[in-house]
C-alpha cells in the first residue's frame, strides 16, 4: 500500500485528488497539509509516509526551499510535485531540487496514479513533452530562455508580478520585506533585460509561462 501526504492549500484540489485516489486499491491518502511548515509537521506525525504530492505554489513558502528541506529531514519520502505551472523551467527547478516527478493539475486522473506508483516504487516520472524539452535544453544551454538565468525566488516573483500582484501584496504572500521584493523584482528585470511589469506579461504570454 502507497501512503500519500496531500500538500496543496486549496480544499477542492485536496477533495478532487482525494475521490480520485479513493478508486485505487494500493494508494491511500494518510494526511493533509495546506502549508510549508504544516507538510513538515505532517511528515513528523506520519513516519510512515511513502510519498508526498506537493504543489510548489503554497502561500508563505518557497516551493523548491520546501523541496530541499523535505529531502534533508526526510529523506526517505519521495515527492512529486503536482503544479498548475506545466512548462519546463518548473519541472527543471523541482528535479533538480530533489523531486523525483513532475505532474500537472491538467492530468487526467488515470496519470497521476500512474505517476504516483512510479515515484512511490524509486522510479522517476516525467510528461514526455517536458522530458523532450528538459533533454533539448540540457544540450544546447546558450538557447535557454533569459527567465532561465533566475533564481528560484526571482522566478517566484516573477510569477506574482504577472499575475497582477503588488510589491506589498507579494511580500505579504511571501512573507519577507517589500524591500527584498523590490530588489529581486530590479534583479530578475536586468536579468531579462525588461525594462516594466508590463514587459513581465508580454514575456510570460509569449514563453507560455504561468497560464493555467
Amino acid at each position: 500500500m502507497i501512503k500519500i501526504l496531500i500538500a496543496d492549500d486549496h480544499a477542492i484540489v485536496r477533495e478532487g485528488i482525494n475521490k480520485i485516489l479513493a478508486l485505487t486499491l494500493d494508494i491511500r491518502v494518510v494526511g493533509e497539509a495546506v502549508n510549508g511548515p504544516d507538510v513538515l509537521a505532517k511528515l513528523k506525525d506520519h513516519s510512515d509516509v511513502d510519498l508526498l504530492l506537493l504543489d510548489l505554489t503554497m502561500p508563505g513558502v518557497n516551493g523548491m526551499d520546501l523541496i530541499n528541506q523535505i529531502k534533508s529531514d526526510f529523506p526517505q519520502v519521495h515527492i512529486l510535485v503536482f503544479s498548475m505551472h506545466n512548462e519546463t523551467q518548473v519541472a527543471s527547478r523541482a528535479i533538480k531540487a530533489g523531486a523525483s516527478g513532475f505532474v500537472s493539475k491538467d492530468s487526467d486522473p488515470e496519470v497521476l496514479q500512474d505517476a504516483i506508483r512510479r515515484v512511490a516504487a524509486g522510479g522517476k516520472y516525467i510528461n514526455s513533452a517536458l522530458a523532450e524539452q528538459l533533454a533539448f535544453d540540457a544540450l544546447l544551454p546558450e538557447q535557454r530562455a533569459p527567465h532561465c538565468l533566475l533564481s528560484e525566488r526571482e522566478f517566484e516573483i516573477f510569477g506574482y508580478l504577472v499575475k497582477g500582484k503588488r510589491v506589498n501584496e507579494i511580500a505579504d504572500c511571501l512573507c519577507i520585506s517589500n524591500k527584498t521584493v523590490s530588489t529581486h523584482k530590479l534583479n530578475l528585470m536586468v536579468k531579462m533585460n525588461l525594462n516594466s511589469t508590463a514587459d513581465l506579461v508580454h514575456y510570460a504570454v509569449a514563453h507560455n509561462l504561468f497560464s493555467h
